[in-house]
């Protein structure tokens, strides 16, 4: 190892460190002032940041022009500072749930269509919780796991190892088993065969592997994994959505509605058409509730195949 990266490895090692201290220093303070105090505080942190910083702000603006070329110039910028605004309270709602328990979660969520859900484990099928990144996520599978459904949740690795650790223990202590995103069909499947819930995050950019559907009238790589799995297992794929409710305390209305059959033929025609059917819900949802929407995604990332203006847009050319 030369010492160019030693050095660089060290480097990056102290600022996770670092990274790792602040997190929990602000985890700390969110857990011990009032809740809505906190809330308020994330809240008003996240307006100023999309005022002042903008962290893909241009991202944000071009995905609501994207969505909503109706709407007005002035409605747009608004919903993307209160974008903002929902990401800075829901970061302090994600600090402060590490520390409660199941009463605490139950007292902060309503759910509706719970029945679905409890006739599949009945019957003894399986079932995939799918969800986007609208509302919070997080809390809705919380919702769940207080309610006394096992969840095991396809989750992505942090880069920063510290925090990645630490949320780990978070999520485990509230009840969700933990899937790894590079295990996730194996993980997924064999949640299923132990009776278990599957959760998954359907909303992504899945890059050339995906499978182009229709979000908001533009092809969107989305990935295919929970149509696949829900196919070669026959679980009933259940899609999720936490929304934050008005007013000043966090509460969150929890939907879960089942997601239709199809009636396509062979197996990349129904994988499409599932996938098409939940990415379908997904935009509905986030018609309804667009300040809640995580924009700062690059959902269109990947152009379909033979969009040559596209790939070049992508390209930088």
């Amino acid at each position: 190892m030369t010492k160019r990266r030693l050095g660089g490895s060290r480097g990056r090692a102290l600022r996770h460190r670092i990274e790792y201290v602040f997190l929990r220093a602000v985890a700390g303070f969110c857990a011990i002032v009032p809740e809505v105090l906190a809330d308020r505080a994330g809240a008003a942190l996240g307006w100023v940041v999309a005022r002042v910083g903008r962290p893909r702000w241009e991202v944000v603006r071009e995905h609501l022009q994207t969505a909503f070329p109706e709407a007005g110039e002035r409605w747009r910028r608004d919903i993307g500072r209160r974008c903002y605004a929902h990401l800075g309270a829901e970061a302090v709602a994600l600090f402060r749930l590490a520390g409660m328990g199941r009463a605490q979660v139950r007292e902060r969520t309503r759910v509706t269509g719970l029945g679905v859900v409890e006739s599949a484990v009945r019957q003894g099928r399986g079932v995939i919780i799918l969800s986007a990144h609208l509302g919070n996520w997080e809390i809705g599978g919380s919702a769940l796991v207080a309610r006394g459904f096992p969840l095991d949740v396809v989750v992505a690795r942090q880069r920063n190892e510290l925090f990645d650790r630490h949320l780990t223990r978070s999520r485990e202590r509230l009840g969700f088993g933990i899937i790894p995103r590079n295990e996730g069909r194996r993980g997924v499947l064999a949640a299923l065969k132990a009776g278990r819930l599957a959760g998954i995050l359907g909303d992504q950019d899945a890059r050339r592997a995906g499978v182009f559907v229709d979000f908001f009238g533009r092809p969107a790589s989305t990935a295919r994994g929970p149509a696949v799995l829900a196919l070669r297992s026959d679980a009933l794929i259940v899609t999720l959505f936490a929304v934050r409710l008005p007013g000043w305390k966090p509460r969150y209305h929890v939907h879960l509605e089942a997601l239709e059959g199809t009636a396509a033929t062979g197996r990349a025609a129904r994988v499409a058409a599932i996938t098409q059917a939940y990415t379908t819900r997904i935009e509905e949802y986030v018609r309804r509730y667009p300040d809640q929407y995580f924009w700062l995604h690059k959902r269109w990332k990947t152009p379909p195949p033979g969009d040559g203006a596209t790939e070049r847009r992508a390209a930088g050319v």
